[in-house]
């Protein structure tokens, strides 16, 4: 695993951080859990962690409060391979937290305590390490990074440095709770989405950013709106990626489903990792699927993420996501 040099990891994430407590059984509510793991949490860091335990140099622009669980936080991140270079300290705010209830196969609630604000919402303008987003191989981007201020003048300021460079990619990820409402959602990432290359998102993200759940019809649109990547997650009916030459569709990876929190982030950073490799799109696509059905079949999310040859393994050897036997972190 490699660090970043002079500030330029290969990837590099915009957006939320913080610590997950997990119930260590499943299929009983919070209120009758008695014991709890403690795990690095945000999607946009868990992305960079994919990505750094795939190889990639990777690091995370993200607030912290000036506590315990933020200084865990950052030590969490250094020990998973990420660089914690841009993380700012908030004195005013509290390191958030994010509780899960686990029901497989599909049901995962989650509580967010993030209240009033989070630290990883108040990175401003000028936090933006400008020539690490201009020199990023990939640089990821959240929609809930876009809910409030001063954290989305930030990730324009950044979009606006990063010029619309090969790999710009914005994950849709729409959550109810960070926003005053639906249209407000559907216009900051419809103003977001000209500086974008690459969209990612399942059909409620796509129908909030651009009115369509037909998969089809959501990539259309999304291509129509500038980027040139357009990914529609489908749940159990796999995945279609689109490009203005090419469509491919890739069925799901069967697998046991433990806790299906941590799937998306692995598959982001499987993306990341497989568009830096010039795979094919069909390549790339089908390593994301079968990355996040390894972290679906794990408890954690952040310290679930699978290596290239598990990843690999399942691509390519067909062995189950269940069964592949995990390297050491």
């Amino acid at each position: 695993m490699t660090s970043p040099a002079n500030g330029r990891p290969e990837v590099l994430t915009f957006g939320r951080s913080g610590v997950d407590i997990y119930p260590l059984t499943s299929g009983v509510g919070l209120e009758d859990v008695e014991t709890f793991g403690k795990f690095l949490g945000g999607s946009p860091t868990n992305v960079a962690v994919a990505a750094a335990r795939l190889g990639r140099s990777a690091a995370t622009i993200t607030g912290v409060g000036d506590d315990p669980f933020g200084r865990y936080v950052r030590r969490e991140m250094r020990r998973l391979g990420v660089s914690d270079e841009f993380v700012v300290t908030s004195t005013e705010l509290n390191t958030p937290i994010t509780l899960c209830e686990i029901f497989p196969p599909d049901d995962f609630p989650l509580y967010f305590y993030r209240e009033p604000s989070a630290p990883d919402l108040q990175v401003r303008p000028e936090d933006i390490p400008v020539d690490a987003v201009r020199a990023a191989g990939v640089m990821w981007f959240s929609g809930t990074g876009l809910c409030e201020e001063p954290s989305c003048s930030a990730h324009h300021a950044a979009l606006r440095a990063r010029e619309r460079r090969e790999y710009t990619v914005l994950d849709l990820d729409y959550r109810p709770m960070f926003w005053g409402s639906r249209e407000e959602a559907t216009a900051q990432v419809r103003a977001f989405l000209p500086g974008v290359t690459v969209a990612v998102g399942n059909r409620e993200e796509c129908e909030v950013a651009v009115g369509e759940t037909d998969p089809d019809r959501a990539a259309d649109a999304l291509l129509e709106a500038g980027v040139e990547i357009a990914i529609v997650k489908q749940g159990p009916l796999g995945t279609l990626a689109k490009t203005r030459e090419e469509r491919v569709e890739v069925p799901p990876t069967p697998t046991e489903v433990l806790n299906g929190l941590g799937a998306g982030d692995a598959f982001g950073g499987s993306l990341c990792h497989g568009l830096l490799a010039g795979w094919s799109l069909g390549r790339t696509v089908a390593a994301a699927s079968a990355a996040g059905a390894i972290v679906a079949a794990r408890l954690e999310c952040s310290t679930a993420m699978p290596t290239e040859g598990e990843v690999l393994e399942v691509v390519d050897a067909g062995a189950r996501p269940q069964d592949v036997e995990r390297r050491p972190l």
